[in-house]
C-alpha cells in the first residue's frame, strides 16, 4: 500500500519516489522523505521522533501527470526500457527541519485510505554526519608519499555508524595535465573537471553525462619535465575535483562505509612507467592470440545458423576476410547456456548438461552447432557467444530457467540483501533478475559448468561477456559475506570476466572475454569495447576519448561498435571514416542493435551499409581497410606483447611518448599512437577534404604516399575516403612498409 526505502533503488544519478534525499545527511541539511502510495491511498502523515518529541506531518500528495519519461523513446528497444525505468511516477513526500549531527531521529508513515483503512510502516532512523579533521587514518604510500597531500586537507565524515566518507586533496603543478579514472568518453585532460569512479550503465551519450562502465580510482598525472599518478585502493566509490574548485588542487573523495582507513598509492617516473607500476599492482594483462587482431563481426538479429552462415558466406564473397565472430542471438534467452530450440531433459538440480544431452531439430534455428563451429573453424574464423550474468525472473521463469534459479538459492550462488534474500537487478535491463555471486569460487563454479560443453564440446573460443553493472545496493553481500555492497558492485564486472577467462584457460583455450565493464583489476581479463553508441559523429569522436583514456589505465586490447550500433544505418561517410579508424585500434569490430528484425535491415555489414545507402564506395573501401588489417596483425601482435610486457600501452595519447610537448596535448582527444611506430589521426567530421595533424618532433613518413615529413609542426594533407591520416616513425618504415604498399 505504501513504500518506503530510505536509500531507494541506489541508482547511482538518480533519487526514486521512495526514498530519503540525501539517504545520508550532512549537519544542518534537511531531507526529503518520499513515499509510494497505492491508489488507494487518500492521505498520508510522518511521525517524526527528535529532540523536541514527537510530531505528526502532512505528506504533500503526488501531482497528477508526473510520468514524463513514459512515452516511448527513439533508439531501439533498449532506450524504450531505460526511459520507462527512469520514469517520474508520483509519490507522497515531506521535508524535514535541519539535522543536528549527533542525533538519531526516528520516523514512520502512516498511510489512510478511501476506506478510512490505516497502514503503518515501520521506524526507520537517520542521523546527520559531521565533518571533522579526525576520525580515521589516510596513508600515502609510494614515491611522493605525504609531499603531494595538501596540508591540513584531510577531512572525515561521520555519522553515529563510523566514518562514512573521508577528502583529501593532491597538490597540482602549473601545466600538469590528468589522464584516466578508468574509460572516459568526455575529454582526456580531466583537469578542469568533476566526476566520479562507479560502474554504471549509461546507455549511449556516455560523455555528455559524464558516466561509464569502466572507471577506475586511479590517474596518471602529466608534466612537462616529470609525471606521476595515484591509485586509491578502494572499491567503493570516489569522487574527483581535479582543478576545478581551486586550479592547483586534485580533490578526492571516497566512500568508507564504516571503514577508518584509507590507502592511496602514489607512483612517480615516465608516463609508461606510472602505468606499468600501477598495472603490476592490480593485475598485468595477459597475452592474447593473433587472431584478436583480426576483424570481428556481429549482428544481434543474426539469431539462425541459417543467418549466421549466410552473412559468414558474404564476407567470402564479397572478399572481406574476418577473424572473429560474436552470436549474440544464439541462446534460448533465458538460461544463456542452451541454444534456442534445442530439445533436452531438465536438470532439476541445476547440474550442466553435455552437448549429448541436447537434440537440435532440423528445422529448428540451430540445427548443428557444433558443424556450424567446425565449419567457421575450418575458414579460420573464432567464435564467441553472447552472455548475460543474470537469471531473468520476468516472464516468470518456467524449465531449466526455474531449476536453476531453485539451485541458485539453494546452494547460495547468489548476491544477496543484507537479509539473506536473494538480491533482485533493480536496473532497467532485465529488471528483478537474480545475480550470481561470481566473487564466490562455489558460485563461480557452478556458473561457469553449466557452460563447459559450449568450451570443450561445441568449440567455442570465447564470450561476450555483455553487462556486468547491475549490482545497486550499499549492503549487498558478494562473496559469501566476505564483500560488501558498493565495494563488491564495483568489483563485479571484475570477476565476471575473470570466471569466464578461467572456464576458457581450463579447456586450454585463451582466456578471451570482450566487456563493456569493468573496474580496478580488470586490465588482466581479456578484451573491452566502448559500450552502446548511436550511429553520430559525436559517438566516433567520443570513442577515440575513451581508447585513449581506457589505454591510459593499462588496457589493452579495446575496441567500439565502429560506427556505432544503435539507430539508423550511418551514412556512407561516417561508416567509411569509422572503419579506416578501427584499422589502426586494438580491436577492429561492427555490431548491430536488435530492431526486431523491421526493413530495412540495421546491420552495419559493409553490404548492408552499401545498400541502404546507395554508395558504390562503402564496399571497395571497406574491403580495402580489411585487407589493410590483416596486414597489422603481425605488427599488432608484437605491439601488444610489449605493452602487456610493462611498455607503453598499445593504443596511447602522444602524451606517453612526447609528454613535454604541448601541441602534443592540443590534439589528445583526436590523435593517438598505435604501438611505437604509428600515428594514428582519425577523420572526425563531415565534409572534410583535408585534415590537420600535429607530429611531434622527429621523422616520419606518410605511409599512403612514402613521403617523408618532418616533426615538430602541423601538417595539412588531403583526405579521400580511402584513406585516414596515418604517419609511421622514419627508423620503423623499412619494416612496416609492405604493410601499405599494393593495397587494392
Amino acid at each position: 500500500m505504501i513504500r518506503h526505502r530510505p536509500f531507494g533503488s541506489e541508482h547511482p544519478y538518480a533519487v526514486t519516489g521512495d526514498q530519503r534525499v540525501p539517504a545520508l545527511p550532512v549537519d544542518g541539511q534537511a531531507c526529503e522523505l518520499r513515499v509510494r502510495g497505492s491508489d488507494a491511498v487518500v492521505a498520508v502523515v510522518c511521525e517524526w521522533s527528535g529532540p523536541g518529541g514527537v510530531e505528526t506531518w502532512p505528506l504533500l500528495a503526488p501531482s497528477s501527470g508526473d510520468s514524463a519519461a513514459d512515452e516511448a523513446a527513439d533508439g531501439g528497444h533498449l532506450a524504450a526500457a531505460q526511459a520507462r525505468s527512469l520514469a517520474d511516477r508520483s509519490y507522497w513526500s515531506v521535508w524535514t527541519p535541519p539535522l543536528a549531527a549527533g542525533t538519531v531521529y526516528r520516523y514512520r508513515f502512516v498511510a489512510t485510505t478511501a476506506s478510512g483503512a490505516t497502514r503503518r510502516t515501520r521506524w526507520y532512523e537517520v542521523s546527520a554526519g559531521a565533518w571533522s579533521s579526525s576520525g580515521g587514518e589516510l596513508t600515502l604510500s609510494g614515491e611522493g608519499g605525504t609531499d603531494r597531500l595538501v596540508p591540513s586537507s584531510v577531512e572525515w565524515l561521520t555519522g553515529p555508524e563510523g566514518p562514512r566518507r573521508v577528502r583529501f586533496a593532491l597538490q597540482l603543478a602549473g601545466g600538469e595535465h590528468v589522464v584516466g579514472f578508468g574509460e572516459r568518453y568526455d575529454a582526456v585532460d580531466q583537469r578542469g573537471r568533476t566526476l566520479d569512479a562507479v560502474v554504471f550503465e549509461q546507455y549511449k551519450a556516455q560523455g555528455a553525462h559524464g558516466r561509464t562502465y569502466l572507471p577506475m580510482p586511479y590517474a596518471l598525472v602529466v608534466g612537462s619535465s616529470s609525471s606521476w599518478g595515484f591509485h586509491v585502493r578502494t572499491a567503493r566509490r570516489t569522487w574527483y575535483d581535479v582543478g576545478a574548485t581551486t586550479p592547483d588542487q586534485l580533490v578526492v573523495e571516497a566512500e568508507l562505509d564504516g571503514d577508518d582507513a584509507l590507502s592511496v598509492r602514489l607512483y612517480a617516473g615516465a608516463p609508461a612507467d606510472v602505468v606499468r607500476q600501477f598495472v603490476d599492482e592490480v593485475g598485468r594483462p595477459e597475452a592474447l592470440p593473433d587472431w584478436v587482431f583480426r576483424l570481428w563481426a556481429s549482428g544481434n538479429e543474426w539469431n539462425t545458423q541459417a543467418r549466421v552462415m549466410a552473412e559468414l558466406d558474404a564476407h567470402r564473397d564479397h572478399d572481406i576476410p574476418v577473424g572473429a565472430l560474436v552470436i549474440e542471438a544464439w541462446s534460448d534467452e533465458s538460461t544463456f547456456t542452451a541454444f534456442r530450440d534445442a530439445v533436452y531433459d531438465v536438470n532439476e538440480d541445476g547440474s550442466p548438461h553435455l552437448l549429448a544431452d541436447f537434440t537440435f531439430p532440423a528445422d529448428g534455428a540451430w540445427p548443428d552447432p557444433k558443424g556450424m563451429v567446425d565449419e567457421l573453424h575450418a575458414r579460420d574464423v573464432r567464435v564467441l557467444l553472447w552472455q548475460i550474468p543474470l537469471l531473468k525472473m520476468r516472464p516468470h521463469p518456467t524449465g531449466q530457467l526455474a531449476a536453476d534459479a531453485r539451485a541458485a538459492i539453494a546452494g547460495g550462488f547468489l548476491v544477496t540483501e543484507a537479509d539473506g534474500r536473494p538480491y533482485r537487478n533493480r536496473g532497467w535491463w532485465f529488471p528483478l533478475a537474480l545475480m550470481p555471486d561470481l566473487a564466490s569460487e562455489k558460485a563461480r563454479t557452478w556458473w561457469t559448468e553449466k557452460r563447459r560443453y559450449l568450451v570443450e564440446e561445441v568449440g567455442i573460443d570465447g564470450f561476450k561477456t555483455d553487462g556486468g553493472e547491475h549490482a545497486w545496493g550499499h549492503d549487498l553481500v558478494h562473496a559469501g559475506g566476505s564483500a560488501r555492497g558498493l565495494a563488491g558492485n564495483n568489483r563485479f564486472p571484475v570477476e565476471y570476466a575473470r570466471a569466464y577467462g578461467d572456464l576458457l584457460r581450463s579447456a586450454g583455450k585463451a582466456p578471451v572475454t570482450f566487456s563493456r565493464a569493468g573496474f580496478t583489476g580488470s586490465q588482466a581479463h581479456g578484451a573491452f569495447w566502448g559500450g552502446d553508441e548511436d550511429s553520430t559523429w559525436d559517438g566516433f569522436r567520443a570513442a577515440v576519448v575513451a581508447g585513449v583514456t581506457a589505454g591510459a589505465c593499462g588496457i589493452v586490447y579495446w575496441g567500439w561498435d565502429l560506427a556505432g550500433f544503435s539507430g539508423d544505418v550511418p551514412d556512407a561517410e561516417l561508416y567509411l571514416r569509422a572503419a579506416a579508424a578501427s584499422t589502426f585500434m586494438p580491436i577492429m569490430q561492427y555490431h548491430s542493435e536488435f530492431n526486431h528484425h523491421r526493413l530495412p535491415l540495421r546491420d552495419r555489414t559493409p553490404w548492408n551499409v552499401a545498400e541502404q545507402t546507395g554508395d558504390e564506395r562503402v564496399l571497395p573501401v571497406f574491403r580495402r581497410f580489411a585487407h589493410l588489417r590483416e596486414r597489422l596483425v603481425g605488427y599488432l601482435s608484437s605491439a601488444a606483447a610489449a605493452a602487456v610486457s610493462g611498455a607503453a600501452p598499445l593504443m596511447r595519447g602522444l602524451f606517453f611518448d612526447f609528454p613535454g610537448d604541448a601541441s602534443a596535448w592540443s590534439v589528445a582527444d583526436r590523435q593517438f599512437l598505435l604501438g611505437d611506430d604509428l600515428l594514428v589521426a582519425p577523420v572526425l567530421s563531415p565534409g572534410a577534404s583535408t585534415w590537420n595533424v600535429y607530429l611531434p618532433a622527429g621523422s616520419w613518413v606518410d605511409v599512403w604516399t612514402g613521403t617523408p615529413v618532418s616533426g615538430g609542426q602541423a601538417v595539412t594533407r588531403p583526405v579521400p575516403i580511402d584513406e585516414i591520416p596515418v604517419y609511421c616513425r622514419s627508423s620503423a618504415w623499412p619494416e612496416l612498409r609492405a604493410v601499405f604498399d599494393g593495397l587494392p
